[in-house]
């Protein structure tokens, strides 16, 4: 088990949840619901990389390769640059955030292609 790793995704499970909260209750009172809508995608997409994450810090009982550091590494800039500029778009509605969303969604398909290689490339039948 990546202990960091499952530390940062725990870390990252408690930020969605907050935010989720604040987009389910506080946030409706300050934006209109389509900024809204763009804030809870931004939250569902953390908690799904939230859980990649942490399925990658116990595949390194079965997989050995550092793709799977890489894949973490993705992960983590992905839901940054992804759900993180859906944050802030929501809360600011800046168009010159919009470029920054794909970039995020690079990085977490690059995350799903890495753990699939490693896991691939993988050695054990465990």
């Amino acid at each position: 088990m990546n202990k960091s790793l499952l530390l940062v995704a725990t870390l990252s499970g408690f930020l969605a949840v907050a935010l989720g909260a604040f987009g389910a209750h506080g946030l409706k009172a300050i934006a209109p619901p389509e900024m809204v809508s763009i804030f809870k995608l931004g939250v569902e997409y953390q908690f799904y990389h939230t859980f990649a994450l942490i399925a990658l810090a116990f595949s390194g009982h079965w997989v050995t390769s550092k793709l799977l550091h890489w894949a973490a590494y993705s992960f983590i800039a992905g839901m940054v640059l992804f759900s993180g500029s859906l944050y802030l778009y929501a809360f600011t509605g800046a168009k010159w955030i919009g470029p920054i969303t794909p970039l995020g969604g690079l990085c977490l398909l690059a995350g799903w292609v890495l753990f699939a290689t490693a896991v691939w490339q993988s050695k054990t039948d465990k």
